[in-house]
């Protein structure tokens, strides 16, 4: 079991780590018939990672019920966020989504309010650079609130909802397990966060 969490993290790390390396125009869309010119890779950018324990008691991509393999939120020097999550899909290991938006607030010292304006959609069809899958992106509207701050060392839940221009929802009810969280400051930049 600890293995294989393990291998989810590293999985996760990689995945967010090339996810937000990208730029929305060098993405391939969902359904793009011909993608490998389009796949144009920059530079990491991701300065804070955050991974957290616990539990989803509410997991729904386009109405499909999952349970959660791994949480974790990533921040990139440019302000944009994303909360990542591992799908625990037996068919698929390459399953994951991240709920996305820039310049996050915080309300107060312990809520943190995130406006998702694009949904990270990512399986093992997707096509690869640097032998990662590169996630989709979906255009969405949605909202992710996070209880606790990564400065203490806890966060009690993060619950998000989005939808995208299709009309198919994601929803997220992440619940910590009470453990701290591992954070990891990736390359050094100002605070985005407000």
């Amino acid at each position: 079991m600890r293995q294989s969490w393990r291998m989810s993290a590293t999985a996760l790390i990689l995945a967010a780590a090339t996810g937000v390396a990208w730029t929305e125009g060098a993405r391939p869309a969902p359904d793009s018939a011909n993608t490998t010119d389009e796949l144009k890779p920059q530079g990491p950018d991701t300065d804070l990672f955050a991974l957290m324990t616990g539990t989803c008691s509410t997991l729904k991509v386009a109405g499909r019920d999952f349970s959660c393999r791994t949480f974790a939120y990533a921040h990139s020097v440019n302000g944009r966020a994303y909360f990542t999550i591992a799908l625990d899909d037996p068919a698929d290991q390459s399953h994951i989504v991240s709920f996305s938006g820039e310049n996050g607030r915080r309300t107060n010292e312990n809520l943190y309010d995130l406006t998702v304006d694009r949904m990270l959609l990512n399986s093992k069809n997707q096509p690869k650079a640097d032998g990662l899958p590169v996630p989709a992106i979906v255009k969405s509207a949605g909202r992710c609130v996070q209880l606790g701050n990564f400065a203490t060392g806890h966060v009690t839940s993060v619950v998000c909802s989005a939808t995208d221009r299709s009309g198919r929802k994601y929803d997220l009810r992440f619940e910590s397990d009470g453990s701290p969280i591992t954070v990891r400051r990736v390359n050094p930049s100002a605070p985005t966060i407000r």
